[in-house]
């Protein structure tokens, strides 16, 4: 008996828990910028300005110009990850390339060092080549980074698919890449939907690449324009960052609520 009630209450004073920075998030983005205060944060609102806010992060704090390049690297890198992904695990299953589980490992082998360690030499490379602060320079390493999660994926979920299928399709004359096209790529659709959708969430979210390989408001992405609403020089109103931040989350939530059916069937598939 005790048990029964100890356990509901246990669990709901942690769900308090884990909402009250969303609560402390959503009362402070939407008080006007008069009525807050730092000795007050817990206070409900008074007059309800967070869409006045929001405008203010998106008009002066310079969101919307950010929009488009984000849109941009979380479309394309993971897209071209996941197909990149796609054609490694389809090379190493169907294919039987030699030394396979080498090739996936070197591949994925880029997952072991933090980001942290290969900035400095990044950001040189960056420099000399003459793609830093680009968008191609931006497009170019969301897709790097992405792309060994995506090979994890693919190879597990390729892996589960009989090699007579590749056999038939090569009896009735299909090339290798009307095989992978044709036959592969459209059978692997959940999977590539799961990966893409959670490396478009990260890199959506990130901030430490942007910060390091982008300076210009064309090119910035999303978070680090964010980053930026509040500096020592003309910073916005606190509630305005608030407001800021909560809007440029809404997407990725709006997304995982949209597709977490196809997202949870995808990963499941993707036996790992």
């Amino acid at each position: 008996m005790t048990a029964r009630i100890l356990r509901p209450a246990v669990l709901v004073i942690l769900g308090l828990i884990w909402l009250a920075p969303i609560y402390l998030l959503l009362v402070n983005a939407s008080k006007d910028p008069a009525q807050y205060a730092a000795d007050q944060v817990w206070r409900p609102i008074g007059d309800f300005a967070l869409f006045d806010n929001m405008r203010e992060a998106w008009e002066i704090g310079g969101l919307g110009d950010a929009v488009t390049s984000t849109l941009v690297y979380s479309v394309v890198g993971p897209a071209l990850a996941v197909l990149f992904g796609a054609a490694l695990g389809f090379a190493i299953v169907a294919l039987r390339l030699r030394h396979g589980f080498f090739w996936f490992v070197l591949v994925f082998g880029g997952t072991v060092f933090p980001l942290q360690m290969i900035l400095m030499p990044l950001f040189v490379g960056y420099v000399e080549t003459e793609i830093y602060d680009t968008r191609l320079g931006m497009i170019a390493i969301y897709t790097a980074i992405t792309v060994p999660f995506a090979a994890l994926v693919m190879r597990n979920f390729l892996g589960g698919v009989a090699h007579s299928v590749f056999e038939a399709a090569v009896m009735d004359g299909a090339s290798t890449w009307r095989i992978f096209w044709r036959i592969y790529l459209p059978m692997s659709i959940p999977a590539l939907v799961a990966v893409f959708i959670l490396q478009a969430t990260f890199v959506w979210n990130d901030l430490l690449l942007g910060l390091a390989l982008s300076q210009s408001e064309e090119v910035r992405p999303l978070m680090t324009a964010a980053a930026a609403l509040q500096d020592t020089y003309g910073g916005l109103q606190l509630t305005a960052v608030l407001a800021g931040g909560l809007l440029v989350s809404l997407p990725t939530v709006v997304l995982f609520l949209s597709t977490q059916r196809i997202f949870s069937r995808g990963l499941n598939l993707g036996q790992f």
